[in-house]
Parts: structure tokens; C-alpha cells; sequence
């Protein structure tokens, strides 16, 4: 049986990938801060897969090493790399931009993928398999009124998964991202922090996309053949053409 690590797993996207992933036996690590909802997804899934719990936040360098490194024998050899966990802070023309959004922004969703990727890669390496799928954004593609910096973050996604693809094609290990446009997630509570019915006029008059549909696309990509690498997808709502053109009911 493989193993994927999953990072941000205890709400949206990352969440219904690890149930997904469960579904096709696939044994599971599953990180994120929010050590309660890690415990009760692990109680949840324990009947099926092997399930163990990494609780920390990918922005502590230290502390991503540190508890990757304690993995349990039987958890050491990981095959799927998920790097899932990421969000956005404010919605801010750059010059009335908050400082403190975008460090959050450039930590989590840049830096803290760097992190996790450079304490799993060795293990990748060594054994001459693996595979890591990015978890981008349409805003890695586009840049929208703004989205400024956010966008910048998610365009550093984009590139870092292209770099990975040549870096690690010598050892065998498969590289790709999975570029969604609106989810129906907390992404939206998080950007408008705590702003619940801003939040959610993002969603009104059309059908969103669902974190099921992205962890549908995830377990996709994981089952195909080896020599098969789906290195770039781009994913919308049937009623989104862009990040800014959107068919919406009245």
C-alpha cells in the first residue's frame, strides 16, 4: 500500500482528498494546525487506512522538519506528497495593502510548500519514486483587481512546480499541480476574515466548484500509471471563464 502526506488537511480541499485517497487504500499522513479536527479525520478514516496525525504549522521551519522526521518506521517511505495547505489574506489594492496579509500569504503558501517539499524530497529520492502534486490557484495563471500579492504567491507556485518537474525528473519522482478556480471551502471566511456574509455573496447565483471535485481530480491524477504524469490541470466552475468573468443568476 502507498502513503501520501497531505498538508492542510483538516478542513476543504485537503480534507476530502485524504477521505478520497482512503477510498483507494492509500495510507495516510495527515498535517495541519488544528490538532482536533486532525484526530477526529484519523478516527474517521482508521477503519480503512492507516492514519497518522502531524500537527504543526508549515510556516515554522523547524518544526516541519522536525515532526516529518519523527514519522514511525511505518510511516517513513511516502509516495504522495500533497501539498494542499495555503490561503489568502485580504482583498486590498497593494498600496493600502496590510503588510501582515501578505508575510501570511508569501509564508504559507510559498515558503511553507518549500519547507514541506524539502523535508520529503530526500525520502523521495532515495527510494527513486514519488510523486508531489501542487495545490495551485486560476490566480497563478491570472493576475485580477486586487489579488496583488496573492496572486504573486500563487504565480510562485506555478513556477516552483515547473521547477520541480525538471529537478526531479533525473530521480523518477512525477511532479504536477492542480490549478483550481472557485472552491466553496473556508477560503473566503479566511480572505475576509471572519466577514461570513461577504464570504458567501462569493458563491451566490452559480454552482461552485466543491472540494470533493478537487480530490476527485487528486485521486485522478494519483491512480494513473507510472509513466503517466499530469503535470498541469486547470479547473473551473462550468459558470467561471476567468478569475473575473463569472455567469451569474440574478
Amino acid at each position: 500500500m502507498k502513503t501520501a502526506l497531505i498538508t492542510g488537511a483538516t478542513s476543504g480541499i485537503g480534507k476530502s482528498t485524504a477521505i478520497a485517497l482512503a477510498k483507494h487504500n492509500i495510507n495516510l499522513i495527515i498535517c495541519g494546525r488544528r490538532t482536533e479536527r486532525l484526530q477526529e479525520l484519523q478516527k474517521e478514516l482508521s477503519n480503512t487506512v492507516k492514519v497518522y496525525t502531524l500537527s504543526f504549522d508549515v510556516r515554522n521551519k523547524e518544526e516541519v522538519f522536525e515532526k516529518i522526521e519523527s514519522l514511525p518506521e511505518e510511516f517513513q517511505q511516502i509516495d504522495i506528497l500533497v501539498n494542499n495547505a495555503g490561503n489568502a489574506h485580504g482583498l486590498d489594492p497593494i498600496q493600502t495593502g496590510s503588510i501582515e496579509d501578505w508575510d501570511a500569504m508569501i509564508d504559507i503558501n510559498v515558503k511553507g510548500l518549500l519547507y514541506v517539499s524539502k523535508a520529503v524530497m530526500p525520502k523521495m529520492i532515495a527510494q527513486k519514486s514519488g510523486h508531489i502534486i501542487n495545490i495551485g490557484s486560476i490566480a497563478g495563471k491570472e493576475v485580477y483587481p486586487n489579488g496583488n500579492v496573492y496572486c504573486a504567491s500563487k504565480h510562485a507556485v506555478d513556477a516552483i512546480n515547473k521547477g520541480m518537474q525538471i529537478d526531479l525528473n533525473q530521480h523518477g519522482i512525477k511532479v504536477g499541480a492542480i490549478h483550481p478556480g472557485l472552491v466553496e471551502t473556508e477560503f473566503s471566511n479566511v480572505r475576509f476574515k471572519g466577514d461570513d456574509k461577504r464570504a458567501d455573496g462569493v458563491y451566490k447565483g452559480f454552482d461552485p466548484l466543491t472540494p470533493e471535485d478537487i480530490a476527485d481530480l487528486v485521486s485522478f491524477v494519483v491512480t494513473r500509471p507510472y509513466h503517466v504524469n499530469i503535470a498541469d490541470l486547470v479547473v473551473f466552475p462550468t459558470a467561471q471563464a476567468s478569475s473575473t468573468i463569472i455567469k451569474k443568476s440574478l
